[in-house]
């Protein structure tokens, strides 16, 4: 059989170019039709962050190619954002205090161009914002020790909800791997519990609280220090703590706590370390 000539395989890429746009299309009837059923277009945002982590991970797990993961879950991650959009639309506010390109290259990879960037200076600003908004999210990035407890804000009963950890899928090499909480409104039946965030206020510190954590699965996500002995935490969990579970920790351990309030919660994130991931 003779091997297919230069015109012949750009041929089959074109055809592969037109199968591709052709399911998009189809996507975008099915949507279509969704909207209708689930008349999205009344009951706030579309985002589904469980359903999206599970997508995200089979991805991950599925491709194989020369094709790095990059592209795949960029493309992906447009796609998606994309016909959420189309369902209810929906702005992304940023919080600039972590650094403008690192929320703007964070944003335009995980929502894409076509869904507005809002941004705003101070924490505060996004989380006000999400909450006058009918489906609109938040996004913060953090590290270890924060600059302000912007999550005191996310306390009271009706405040947005911490809904999501970015990336998904997280890598050492990732092209927009700062770590990002998401917020919206709080998502009720669509809320995914896989990780549990805590708002925590100690009245004093005590190092040995870092070995009860370890022994309990729970993890300091970020935290922020009032005075040497006052700290305000950021604490994540298995979705089977309670706030009484939490309390109970410190009580038993006798460190003062103010108060411990839930604040969110999130998907299982995906650690890929396969060789596919570099590009």
């Amino acid at each position: 059989m003779a091997e297919p000539s230069l015109a012949d395989l750009r041929r089959e890429i074109d055809r592969l170019d037109a199968t591709m746009h052709d399911l998009l299309i189809e996507r975008g009837a099915i949507i279509d039709r969704l909207i209708a059923v689930k008349k999205t277009q009344d009951s706030g945002s579309a985002f589904r962050p469980g359903r999206e982590a599970s997508m995200m991970k089979v991805l991950a797990e599925r491709h194989r190619g020369l094709l790095p993961f990059d592209t795949i879950e960029s493309i992906w991650r447009i796609i998606i954002s994309t016909f959420t959009y189309v369902q209810a639309p929906y702005s992304v506010h940023a919080s600039l205090e972590a650094g403008e390109e690192r929320m703007r290259d964070s944003a335009r990879f995980h929502f894409g161009f076509t869904v507005p960037y809002v941004t705003h200076k101070e924490a505060s600003e996004v989380i006000e914002a999400v909450k006058n908004a009918a489906g609109d999210l938040g996004i913060f990035a953090f590290s270890q020790q924060a600059s302000t407890p912007w999550w005191l804000d996310l306390d009271a009963p009706d405040s947005p909800k911490i809904i999501a950890r970015l990336p998904f899928v997280e890598r050492p090499d990732h092209p927009a791997g700062t770590p990002l909480f998401v917020i919206s409104k709080p998502l009720a039946d669509a809320a995914v519990r896989d990780a549990v965030i805590f708002h925590v206020e100690l009245g004093h510190w005590d190092d040995a609280i870092i070995n009860v954590f370890a022994k309990n699965h729970l993890s300091i996500e970020t935290e922020f220090k009032h005075s040497a002995e006052k700290r305000s935490l950021l604490l994540s969990g298995p979705g089977t703590f309670s706030i009484d579970m939490i309390s109970k920790l410190f009580v038993d351990h006798k460190i003062s706590v103010s108060s411990v309030q839930e604040i969110g919660s999130h998907a299982t994130r995906f650690q890929l370390r396969s060789p596919k991931s570099s590009g």
